[in-house]
């Protein structure tokens, strides 16, 4: 194919994501869904928009749309429904909460009804194939359905709670979604893996302006959980048959948001704290508490997204099982590192610099979704 018809998805996804962003800000604002800072916000500015992933979610549908019109090849049954239909029960819940407020129990209701319709229309991991011996292991359902209804709803959960600062969520989707894009563009390329990655690239990238600090709209959870869930099915596209090895490398490419919801688990339990409790002790509180500043946080969060990514491009070119192994103990050994010099373990709340523009006053106040 053309190099212009991968691109034409791209710009025609920025596109109309760029022109809807500010109509969105507009009905936002006139419906009054706004961000509501509280003590353990970063934004603390009063009246800022949420709703956001409804432009990002309209970039994507375009985009699409053009992609699949390109495509030589025939989409597998189901999987466009599976998408679809999932995607707009995440993004209509999203939208809800955003206005309404939704307690945890329900929204991860509405995250497994999405990935179940998501599975039942072909998006799953049928078996796992052993690096060493190469001896494959089919999953019974009763296997298949658990472990990937956690890596959808894990997924969709890990970009949410990585957006907390300005185009931090946006920008680090954008990074991840164009790798896997690659990665699904060496399974072949004409796959839907492919096209659905292009499409949220775009959608991503036409948003982004508006979202860098300083914002002028967020992502709300209308768009950090389209986003997540979006992401975890082009990981699972064209890796429903895989081996251990070859899985590690869309993992690796979200290896950020992923160890941010893992850290923000272990902690809760260590601190005998509610696992769906809020707190500033995320990755990117203590980014911001090392860097100073929002922007210089996010830029380095972009930075260590990149690096992870492109480490994990480099995984799936080799073919050989004891080298991945190697490079797989030189980055637990390098994110440990990172995580002790983070101090994202630590019990006690991270404070943001006295003179950071996001550092929140004495006298800070109401309700916040940041």
């Amino acid at each position: 194919m053309e190099v212009q018809q991968y691109i034409l998805p791209i710009a025609v996804a920025f596109g109309v994501a760029a022109v809807t962003t500010p109509l969105v800000r507009r009905l936002a604002l006139g419906t009054g869904v706004i961000d509501r800072p509280n003590e353990r916000s970063v934004n603390l500015r009063p009246d800022m928009p949420l709703m956001g992933g409804m432009a990002i979610g309209l970039g994507f549908a375009a985009g699409l749309a053009v992609a699949l019109r390109q495509m030589s090849g025939e989409i597998a049954e189901g999987r466009l429904t599976g998408l679809a239909v999932g995607g707009a029960i995440v993004l209509a819940s999203g939208i809800w909460d955003d206005r309404f407020g939704m307690r945890a129990p329900m929204k991860f209701a509405l995250q497994i009804l999405a990935a179940v319709v998501a599975i039942s229309n072909g998006y799953h991991i049928a078996h796992f194939t052993e690096p060493f011996t190469h001896t494959s292991y089919v999953l019974a359902d009763w296997q298949m359905w658990p472990i990937t209804i956690l890596w959808i709803v894990m997924i969709t959960n890990a970009i949410n709670l990585i957006d907390g600062l300005d185009g931090l969520a946006t920008g680090v989707a954008a990074i991840i979604a164009a790798t896997l894009s690659i990665i699904a563009a060496q399974h072949g390329p004409d796959g839907f893996g492919l096209w659905i990655g292009l499409a949220l690239v775009g959608s991503l990238l036409g948003f982004l302006p508006f979202n860098f600090a300083p914002a002028r709209i967020f992502l709300g959870d209308t768009g950090a959980l389209f986003i997540g869930f979006v992401l975890s099915l082009i990981a699972l596209e064209g890796y429903r048959q895989v081996s251990l090895l070859t899985f590690v490398v869309p993992i690796l490419a979200l290896a950020v948001p992923i160890l941010d919801t893992g850290l923000s688990v272990i902690r809760r339990i260590k601190n005998h704290s509610p696992i769906f409790t809020a707190d500033r002790q995320h990755m990117h509180h203590r980014m911001l508490e090392t860097e100073g500043t929002a922007r210089s946080a996010v830029l380095q969060f972009y930075l260590l997204t990149g690096a992870f990514c492109l480490l994990s491009l480099g995984i799936a070119r080799l073919d050989e099982a004891w080298w991945v192994g190697f490079c797989l103990v030189i980055v637990v050994v390098l994110t440990f590192r990172l995580v002790s010099n983070l101090g994202a373990l630590e019990s006690e709340p991270a404070e943001l610099p006295e003179d950071s523009p996001d550092a929140p006053p004495a006298d800070s106040a109401p309700e916040s979704k940041r």
